[in-house]
């Protein structure tokens, strides 16, 4: 556009230069030098008028789901690689580069609303208000940015703050980014791809043995964390690395104030994304610690977990398996828990594809003899399964409804349950 009205004052010029070489002696032809301070004064015009009608961006993302945030086995691309949400997908376009400045904070918002009734005895049916959630992002420099996330949820007494993910991130390069913070742990797929904010996955529940505030499986990290890419040709291979507190002596809370017990837990993580099968993943964690409950024997935990996930949405499948094998110090007895799950859906192709249909199946088995699963720390065994069916009405807001039917123990009644939500994104 520039050039093209640069080109057009250009010829309007010499055209009128032309013409007063033809006119009458008596008319003066303009200097060179009065010429050219013409096209330098347009070309500054242009540039005003350019400035008025396109103001600058921020290249920082504004949706950190859309480019992932430290903390995920989520690989490091380029920096003019900006994805963009469809239909319930993610598509990757090319964004043109510009000049960013800092810091320049941007915010993201999620919520839910909710209904469920069971009939299991004692439950409480009705309408709950969900999690309110801020995603924050702000680049520090060309290689340093912060990323935070905030969750407001309902209480009985009120509504309860929660500080979910605060993390400062040094991006040295695509192999190597190091960050400080609170974390969600990389020890499964699940809690790393989808985070605070219900519309970001298909489903209105998380996996039992993965919930925000269980104790099966560390949702919460506190540390340091190293992650990027291998060099490995077509594998695609990413690894996360990280080292901070253990888990709390209430294991469903991770270590905030400090470690409970001055022993750091730690986590590594190694997956593969071929780009020539664009949507899968496969790879597994391993995860230790120790325990020092407040009442029981101290114990040392080590999880083991892998999953398969076919990212895309006709169809989608997702498969992720752990083991926590608990060692007792004091005796050196050594028991093993286990949980899995499998879920599939699929966008359907019709009605603007706005309809996706899926079906969960998931296990979780904890013996009695458990040193650590017990007490204030139990965890309910679980064979369960949900069939649901989601429709969004429109790119950023969805609704969901499920039925569920699950047994805690043989020989225990099952207990069924709907629910619906509307969850959405600002």
């Amino acid at each position: 556009m520039r050039r093209m009205l640069f080109v057009v004052c250009v010829w309007a010029l010499a055209t009128s230069t032309v013409q007063g070489q033809s006119a009458p002696a008596t008319e003066q032809t303009p200097p060179i030098n009065a010429l050219l301070e013409r096209i330098e004064k347009l070309e500054k015009r242009v540039e005003e008028l350019e400035g008025r009608q396109a103001p600058q961006r921020v290249a920082s993302p504004a949706d950190p789901r859309l480019t992932p945030p430290p903390s995920g086995p989520t690989p490091a691309s380029s920096a003019a690689e900006q994805p963009r949400k469809t239909q319930g997908h993610v598509e990757h376009a090319q964004s043109p580069r510009v000049d960013t400045t800092y810091p320049s904070l941007q915010f993201r918002g999620f919520a839910d609303m909710n209904f469920s009734v069971t009939d299991q005895k004692g439950s409480v049916s009705g309408f709950n208000l969900g999690q309110f959630v801020l995603h924050l992002a702000s680049p520090l420099s060309k290689k340093v940015s912060y990323f935070g996330e905030i969750s407001f949820s309902a209480r009985p007494t009120g509504y309860a703050l929660e500080v979910e993910r605060s993390v400062i991130r040094y991006d040295y390069n695509d192999y190597f980014k190091l960050s400080f913070g609170r974390y969600h742990t990389p020890i499964n797929y699940w809690n790393t791809a989808f985070h605070h904010g219900l519309w970001l996955q298909t489903t209105i529940s998380r996996p039992e043995m993965i919930q925000f505030g269980g104790i099966l499986l560390p949702t919460h990290f506190i540390g340091v964390l190293a992650e990027g890419n291998i060099p490995s040709g077509g594998l695609g291979l990413g690894y996360n690395a990280g080292l901070g507190n253990g888990r709390a002596s209430l294991i469903s809370r991770a270590g905030d104030a400090g470690d409970a017990n001055n022993n750091r837990a730690w986590v590594l993580n190694l997956f593969a994304r071929p780009p020539r099968l664009y949507g899968l993943q496969v790879g597994g964690s391993i995860y230790g610690d120790k325990h020092s409950p407040e009442t029981g024997p101290n114990a040392r935990e080590l999880i083991t977990s892998g999953h398969i996930v076919w990212a895309k949405e006709n169809p989608e499948f997702l498969a992720e398996s752990a083991n926590v094998r608990h060692r007792e110090i004091p005796t050196g007895r050594v028991v093993n828990s286990q949980a899995y799950y499998l879920q599939v859906a699929y966008r359907l192709p019709w009605l603007e594809k706005r309809w996706k249909p899926y079906y969960r199946f998931e296990h979780i088995h904890v013996p009695d003899s458990d040193p650590v699963f017990r007490g204030p720390n139990a965890v309910a065994n679980l064979v369960g399964s949900t069939v649901g069916l989601r429709y969004d009405i429109s790119d950023f807001a969805t609704f969901k409804g499920e039925y569920r039917n699950i047994r805690r123990r043989a020989g225990d009644p099952r207990v069924n349950g709907l629910f619906v939500q509307t969850s959405f994104t600002f």
